[in-house]
């Protein structure tokens, strides 16, 4: 009698992935039979193979990765600004309840406003230039990261650190050897959510208040109506999500292997 078969996690997300891809194949050729029998206005939706042709030309000519450079030297700066604070202001409030306490009325007051709102705020305090851009995403990163990293230290078992104390570990090893390791995961989480926060907010301000970046090439697109080049913008931004979330899946891999589900999230 032979023992049943296992399929493995990435075996199982590699075969469900199957009908996405053809769903997406198929919607993309009805789209471009639709754009070239004229059923579909270009204007609105231009053919895809447009979209790639314009999308190739952008890169071609320097215009799009200029563009890109210019997100990423925001989004990057922005992410360390926001997610160190909140990572150590974290840690220091799921480990000390009286911290935890006093300031928990001021973080939940202050999480819930809208962090472009606080742009014309952040404007008058640092000017107009590159550091408030970088500030106002630094903003919008720091609470998902400080509120997952405080979940994750508070979710660590006390049992956990009284057998560290039995064994006379001090303090700083247990936060080291029990306390990080056990709260990395949800750190990990905190810090994709963070990236993602990161790049949207990028690209909203690079909307609002850039003359370059992808976001800026976004709406001077809307405004001289090339709506390929609006497209190709998207696409652009569409797979900068994809690497900047492939590569935390990575980082989590090597960092929690004893957790593998995070990776497949």
């Amino acid at each position: 009698m032979t023992a049943p078969s296992r399929t493995t996690p990435s075996a199982r997300t590699g075969n469900g992935r199957w009908p996405a891809w053809v769903a997406t194949a198929a919607l993309l050729a009805a789209w471009e039979a639709g754009s070239r029998a004229g059923l579909l206005s270009q204007l609105f939706l231009p053919a895809p193979s447009l979209v790639l042709s314009t999308l190739m030309d952008s890169f071609r000519d320097g215009e799009m990765g200029a563009h890109l450079g210019a997100t990423l030297l925001r989004w990057a700066p922005g992410l360390a600004f926001g997610a160190v604070p909140g990572l150590l202001l974290g840690l220091a409030m799921g480990s000390l309840p009286r911290l935890r306490r006093a300031a928990d009325p001021l973080v939940s007051a202050v999480h819930p406003l809208p962090k472009i709102a606080l742009l014309p705020l952040v404007m008058i305090m640092f000017g107009i230039g590159e550091a408030s851009r970088i500030i106002i995403v630094g903003i919008a990163v720091f609470f998902p990261m400080l509120l997952n990293t405080m979940a994750g230290v508070m979710q660590v078992s006390p049992l956990y650190l009284e057998v560290a104390e039995n064994y006379g570990a001090r303090l700083l090893t247990r936060f080291t050897r029990v306390v990080l390791p056990a709260s990395l995961p949800m750190i990990l989480t905190g810090l994709r959510l963070a990236a993602n926060v990161a790049l949207l907010l990028t690209i909203t301000v690079e909307i609002v208040m850039a003359e370059t970046g992808l976001g800026a090439l976004v709406w001077l697109s809307w405004e001289v109506l090339r709506t390929e080049l609006l497209y190709a913008t998207l696409v652009v931004i569409s797979v900068l999500g994809l690497a900047i979330n492939g590569g935390l899946k990575l980082l989590t891999r090597s960092l929690v292997p004893w957790q593998p589900h995070l990776a497949e999230a």
